[in-house]
Order: C-alpha cells, then sequence, then structure tokens
C-alpha cells in the first residue's frame, strides 16, 4: 500500500515538535480549545518553524476567528471539529480545511458518505474520529471494519486512539492520511519517544 501521510496532534512542547521534525512526520497538529489539556498557547504555535505543516484544530471559533489564528500564527490548514457548515468552510479556504466526521453518529456508513459528499467542494480533506461531535484526544478507536466497504473520493485522515498497538488494523482500510494523538502520549500533550518511534518505524516499513 501506498505510504499514508501522517500527522501527530495535540502538540504542546518544542522537544515534540522537533522529534516529529526529525523522524519525517508530515503535519503537526496544535488546539485550539481551551477545554483540551492540550490546549496550545498561540504564541507558542506562532514560535515554531520546522519545515512541517502546521494544523490548527478547532471547535467553537467562527470562521472569522479561525482565519485570525491562523495568520497570528502562521497554519497551513485548520481541522474543524465543531461540525462547521459548507460556508465556514468556505471562508476559511477549501485547500486548507480538514473537516472531522464521527462515524458512530450516523446510522450507517451510507449515510456519512452522503454527509460528505455536500462538503467535498468546500474541504481539501476530511478526518474520520471517534466519539461524539467536539470529542477528541479520548483514546477511543473507530470500528474499522465499518470503512472496509466504503469509497470516499476527498482525501482522508484515520483518527481515534491510533498506537503502535492497533496500527495495522488502522492501515488494513487503507487510510490515505493518519491522525495520532493520545496514543503515542504519556501524558496529555507530552509525546513518548518511543512509542512516536515504533509508529513511524512501521510506517516506514510499507515502502520496503
Amino acid at each position: 500500500m501506498a505510504r499514508p501521510l501522517i500527522k501527530v496532534c495535540g502538540m504542546t512542547r518544542m522537544e515534540d515538535v522537533r522529534l516529529c521534525a526529525d523522524l519525517g512526520v508530515d503535519l503537526i497538529g496544535f488546539i485550539f480549545h481551551p477545554a483540551s489539556p492540550r490546549n496550545a498557547d498561540p504564541d507558542f504555535v506562532a514560535s515554531v518553524h520546522t519545515g512541517v505543516t502546521k494544523v490548527g484544530v478547532f471547535v467553537k471559533q467562527s470562521a472569522d476567528e479561525i482565519i485570525e489564528i491562523m495568520d497570528r500564527c502562521k497554519l497551513h490548514a485548520a481541522q474543524l471539529h465543531g461540525g462547521h457548515d459548507c460556508d465556514a468552510c468556505e471562508k476559511i479556504g477549501p485547500d486548507r480545511v480538514i473537516r472531522a466526521f464521527w462515524p458512530q453518529t450516523y446510522p450507517s456508513p451510507e449515510a456519512m458518505l452522503r454527509d460528505m459528499e455536500r462538503y467535498a467542494e468546500v474541504c481539501g480533506h476530511f478526518l474520520l474520529d471517534a466519539g461524539a461531535k467536539g470529542q477528541g484526544g479520548t483514546g477511543e478507536s473507530i470500528d474499522f471494519a465499518m470503512l472496509q466497504h466504503i469509497e470516499i473520493q476527498t482525501p482522508w485522515f484515520l483518527a481515534g486512539g491510533l498506537s503502535p498497538h492497533n496500527l495495522d488494523a488502522a492501515l488494513a482500510v487503507n487510510p490515505p492520511g493518519l491522525d495520532i494523538n493520545s496514543g503515542v502520549e504519556s501524558a496529555p500533550g507530552v509525546k513518548d519517544a518511543a512509542k512516536l518511534r515504533a509508529v513511524m518505524d512501521r510506517i516506514a516499513a510499507l515502502g520496503e
């Protein structure tokens, strides 16, 4: 299979940012949600200059607020976890939007696909997360089996409790991207170097 894009989210420490850059992580995520234990300081995010794509994760902010933070922190993309509508996505810029969907909240995979179709022209990427809308970093995993037989046209990331222990099961559904957070941590916002290296070693092995 092709190597998926790897995004590591919940960054709060410069040493973790540097580790991700050294290991070849493609995208790093910073959470802008005060209720999260991984809430990021905008000044810290603005100070990050590694060449790795920077993504902001937003829940309650309006499109205007998101754009303001993106400009201040020099973010490349906005990951939307607040159920933002098509107008908000379009205002932020379709090529800069990663919109989250929660498969467990739909009665069927087909219902989720119909919802995704409405956003296909205003989102560059989708993200499939575990749990309910607005949650994240809970350590819960998606039922990978429900993704085996659906075809999502827009590039997408698979999230939800991904770790070295369930990585092979996640890869079996052939996701274009993986979003990893709590599964490579020793504490919220503190990445575990050994776990992160194990994930990246497994990803590197895909090309061998």
